[in-house]
Order: C-alpha cells, then sequence, then structure tokens
C-alpha cells in the first residue's frame, strides 16, 4: 500500500508541487483520479477525509489523517518528513515562497480562468510577472545563491523551499519557451537552480511521468489555451 493517496487533476499546475515534496523525500502515493475527486467534492461535506472545496488533498495513511490546501499539504509534508529548516526565520521563509509559489498560479492563470488572456493582458501582464521572479532572486542572493551554485535558503542541501521553485518555475518553462526566456533574463541565478534542483533523480523522473501522463498540459482548459496563443507556444 502506498503511503498516501493525493487527490489532484490530471495535470500538473499546484499539485505538482505536493508531487515533488512527496517523490523529493523518497515516498510512494497513490493518485485517486479525476472521477474520485469530482466525487467527493460534489458529497456530503461530513464525508470528506477533511472539508476542502477544491484539490490538493493529502491523506496520510500511516497517520490517518487528511489535509488540504497547498500551502497546508506542503507544511504537513516538511513538518512530518523533517524537510524544513532548522530556525524559526527560516522554516517561516520556506512557507513564504510556497505561498509565493501559489499566487503566482494563480495569477498566471488569471484567477482560474475567469478572464482569458489577450496580447493587451499579457503585455499589461509581463512587468509583474518578472517583478514576481525578481523575488526569488532577492531571496537567493540575499542567502549566498549564485547563478552555479547555492540554494535558495543557503544550506548544504536543497529544501523544501527549493523543491517548489524549481517545481514552480521548471513544469512552466518547460512548457512555455517565452516565459523561460523572461526567467533567463530576468532571474538568472533562480533559472540555474531550478535546472539543478529539478535534473535531481526523483524530481526529474517526476517531470517525465507528468510528460507521460500529461503530454504539454499545465493546467488545462481554456485559460490554457489562451495563454498559449499570446505566447505563440
Amino acid at each position: 500500500m502506498s503511503d498516501y493517496t493525493f487527490y489532484y487533476w490530471s495535470a500538473p499546475f499546484r499539485g505538482q508541487f505536493v508531487r515533488a515534496v512527496l517523490a523529493f523525500a523518497g515516498k510512494t502515493w497513490t493518485e485517486a483520479g479525476d472521477g474520485a475527486i469530482g466525487a467527493l467534492m460534489g458529497g456530503e461535506v461530513a464525508d470528506m477525509p477533511v472539508p476542502f472545496m477544491g484539490p490538493p488533498l493529502l491523506v496520510d495513511h500511516k497517520a490517518e489523517f487528511a489535509i488540504a490546501q497547498t500551502t497546508a499539504v506542503i507544511l504537513y509534508l516538511g513538518e512530518t518528513l523533517d524537510l524544513l529548516p532548522a530556525t524559526p526565520a527560516l522554516r517561516a521563509l520556506t512557507i513564504k515562497v510556497v505561498h509565493d509559489a501559489v499566487d503566482v498560479l494563480d495569477e498566471i492563470t488569471l484567477n482560474g480562468g475567469r478572464q482569458m488572456w489577450t496580447p493587451e493582458r499579457w503585455a499589461d501582464f509581463e512587468p509583474r510577472l518578472k517583478k514576481w521572479m525578481s523575488f526569488w532572486e532577492e531571496t537567493g542572493l540575499r542567502h549566498g545563491l549564485t547563478a552555479k551554485s547555492g540554494f535558495l535558503l543557503g544550506g548544504d542541501a536543497p529544501g523544501v523551499a527549493d523543491v517548489v521553485t524549481a517545481t514552480l518555475w521548471s513544469t512552466m518553462t518547460e512548457r512555455f519557451p517565452r516565459i523561460a526566456e523572461i526567467l533567463d533574463e530576468t532571474a538568472p541565478m533562480t533559472a540555474a537552480l531550478s535546472r539543478r534542483v529539478s535534473a535531481l533523480p526523483p524530481l526529474r523522473a517526476l517531470a517525465d511521468k507528468a510528460r507521460e501522463d500529461y503530454g504539454d498540459t499545465w493546467c488545462g482548459g481554456q485559460i490554457e489555451a489562451s495563454l498559449r496563443k499570446v505566447l505563440g507556444d
């Protein structure tokens, strides 16, 4: 039996953060599948493993515990798998990185596709995307990151912040070459960190499986189609 059951749609997107932390920690999990997610979301709250409006949702079978919301899931995994930094300050920064990553996904999908991308909207947004990228660059700079070595929050090994960073930017840039160009131009140290960490065997295997399972899909739906159209990808 797998260590966990994971509820997220058949796409990378924000669910890939949780998958990446699990893979990095060497854990096994079962994907519940879209049908099971839909059934839970459409059922009674009293029947849910934990009250939730939408995935990701993780069930830890050994602990008999379930948790939803991306940042909460990753915090839980970081705490229970001993993956968080030792100091309160660096733990708080780790959670900030996760929050920022989720915010980037929300903004780049226009809050779940409430609007579609147009060339004008993208032109207005691109400076904001660059500012988001600069957050990672400045954070790394303050903790010793260089274009060739180091990690986002220092230390001698990658942590949750690095795994989430690599997953955010590598998953996106592998599917959208224009965003890869922007990241390389705006945040070269972050781009290099993402490539180094995403090349770790468990994360590379996860990315390869995502390609096998989901193809070029990133978030899916009309919002992804409109993003590809404005980016020419």
